[in-house]
């Protein structure tokens, strides 16, 4: 056994290039399911955009501990959306509650569709909870509880929020927040000024996992329903990615720095610029890839895509698609291609959010504000089904890796 764990060690050492990643052996990963929120009229844009709002808020109230306006009412509450979820179990006994992943917050609560089950375990602390996400809302009190992830890994006394109050949020149950801890500044009241550990840091603390990180495994999909992602605390799966991982500090630009926030520049083709290298998020809660409104106007132009307006997102002739050119990211040096085919909607499901089977519909918006605003792009779900993603807390940096559906042609 020594031999066999030693050499597998040494090729995900190589795998993670510099600054290798502390593997745990094994590995255990969370099932991921992907599913559309259907409760209302589906518009990812404006989904995303309040979403892209709101988390500028959010860095504003982690920088001043203040909380901040919630601005939920910008869309209709029952606006749909595109979720990632996995089954957690709370309480001893537990309850399993269904939990949408989001690396762009960081608290971990319940209530918005299973009511809390309290068990010997539940401890209520005399704070009250908040968080506003853009699209939906949650208030209520925090609770230490027992978290059970599955497969051992077991958080005693972890935050949770206990909502009694949501808006904006159908199908799910309530959050597993992955994001910076920094984002958990000001959600607790009156202590507004104290962090929460997340998660993945009460597990890295509490000795169950060797790393302090997590890393995430999208897969494109055509399909209302699916499982086809995968979560993984703690170390990464080498089954799940191609060639090498390639890690980006954590970027100095806020809003962006509060996040997982890197800097990065893209064109289109092999010589037309977009957006000039600027600092943006990876966030697996945002659906789409949105990007500045002048590097938006500059892609619409190259690609001559038509604004749907009912639809929101750009659109294409199947004759326009024939030619479409890939679109190139360039973060810390290296480049991502993102495919003619995963630059566009799955055509199957181009009903599902209101469009037409005539058309094929682009997944790069605009983000709502012009670049130089410190979050001038948000690599969101479509861009992460096509990339292995690494969130490294212990090295503030995010890590990208080509897998087997970079180049799929699924959609």
């Amino acid at each position: 056994m020594f031999p066999t764990t030693l050499l597998t060690t040494l090729l995900l050492a190589f795998a993670v290039a510099a600054n290798p990643v502390v593997v745990r052996e094994p590995l255990v990963s969370l099932p991921m399911a992907k599913n559309f929120n259907t409760t209302g009229t589906l518009n990812l844009l404006q989904r995303d955009q309040a979403r892209a709002r709101q988390l500028v808020l959010s860095a504003e109230r982690s920088l001043t501990g203040k909380p901040t306006p919630d601005i939920v009412g910008s869309i209709p509450a029952t606006n749909a959306a595109v979720d990632y979820t996995v089954q957690v179990g709370i309480g001893s006994p537990p309850t399993t509650y269904t939990l949408l992943v989001d690396t762009g917050s960081s608290n971990t609560w319940i209530g918005a569709g299973k009511a809390y089950v309290r068990t010997p375990t539940s401890i209520q602390t005399p704070d009250t909870v908040s968080v506003s996400y853009g699209s939906g809302s949650f208030s209520g009190i925090e609770f230490l509880d027992t978290v059970n992830l599955g497969a051992g890994l077991i958080i005693n006394n972890q935050s949770i929020g206990v909502a009694n109050k949501t808006a904006g949020f159908g199908g799910i149950d309530g959050i597993l927040g992955i994001g910076p801890v920094d984002l958990t500044v000001g959600t607790l009241r009156p202590h507004t000024s104290s962090s929460v550990p997340t998660v993945t840091d009460n597990l890295f603390s509490k000795g169950v996992i060797s790393a302090n990180l997590v890393s995430v495994s999208f897969a494109p999909t055509n399909s209302i329903s699916s499982v086809n992602g995968e979560l993984t605390f703690g170390g990464i799966d080498s089954s799940k990615f191609t060639g090498s991982i390639r890690f980006a500090p954590i970027t100095t630009t806020y809003p962006a720095s509060f996040f997982w926030g890197i800097n990065q520049s893209i064109r289109y083709s092999t010589g037309t610029a977009i957006l000039s290298t600027t600092a943006g998020i990876v966030d697996t809660g945002t659906t789409l890839i949105l990007i500045a409104s002048d590097a938006f106007a500059r892609y619409q132009a190259a690609t001559g895509a038509v604004l749907d307006n009912q639809v929101g997102l750009l659109r294409l002739t199947p004759a326009q698609f024939a030619n479409l050119k890939s679109l190139f990211f360039v973060i810390n040096g290296v480049t991502y291609e993102l495919t003619a085919n995963a630059q566009i909607w799955p055509r199957s499901l181009n009903t599902a959010i209101g469009g037409s089977n005539s058309f094929v519909y682009l997944i790069v918006g605009n983000i709502g504000t012009a670049s130089g605003k410190g979050l001038d792009f948000i690599n969101g779900m479509t861009f992460l089904e096509r990339y292995y993603s690494v969130y490294d807390t212990a090295n503030r940096r995010v890590g990208l890796a080509t897998t087997s559906n970079t180049f799929a042609t699924t959609n």
